[in-house]
This record gives structure tokens, C-alpha cells and sequence, in this order.
């Protein structure tokens, strides 16, 4: 999915992950459960560092629920 963000947004996120940035609080809901989302869709891999802000941000989330298709 993509996300309509500002520039300013953009250049600070660049290419990191919810270990190193976050969105604002009052999105993190989404992003985790995007980020998550996107992750298990294409199989790809989530370190230990990756994991731990992924699963410290879930915390605030306890209604989310994931939706996604295996990409073939």
C-alpha cells in the first residue's frame, strides 16, 4: 500500500526500519501492522533488532489484526 507522506517525512525515514524510525504515535498502529504485513507477504527476513521495536510498538495495538496474500 502506499502512503501519502511529506518530504520531510520521507528524508528522515529513508531506508530505515522500525528499529531505527517510527512515524508519529498517532500512526504507529498502521505502520507496525503494514510493516509486518509486507514482511510476511514477501517472505522476507526480520532481524532480532527489527523484531523487538516491531514487537515494543505492537504493544499500543492490541485490537490490530493483519491482512495480507502470499505474493507468488
Amino acid at each position: 500500500m502506499l502512503v501519502g507522506v511529506t518530504a520531510r517525512s520521507n528524508r528522515q525515514k529513508s531506508d530505515q526500519d522500525p528499529a531505527t524510525w517510527m512515524p508519529a504515535p498517532a500512526v504507529h498502529c498502521r505502520y507496525v501492522g503494514e510493516w509486518v504485513a509486507t514482511k510476511h507477504r514477501w517472505s522476507l527476513a526480520v532481524d532480532q533488532v527489527e523484531r523487538e521495536a516491531l514487537l515494543r510498538n505492537a504493544v499500543g495495538c492490541p485490537n490490530a489484526t493483519l491482512a495480507f496474500e502470499r505474493a507468488s
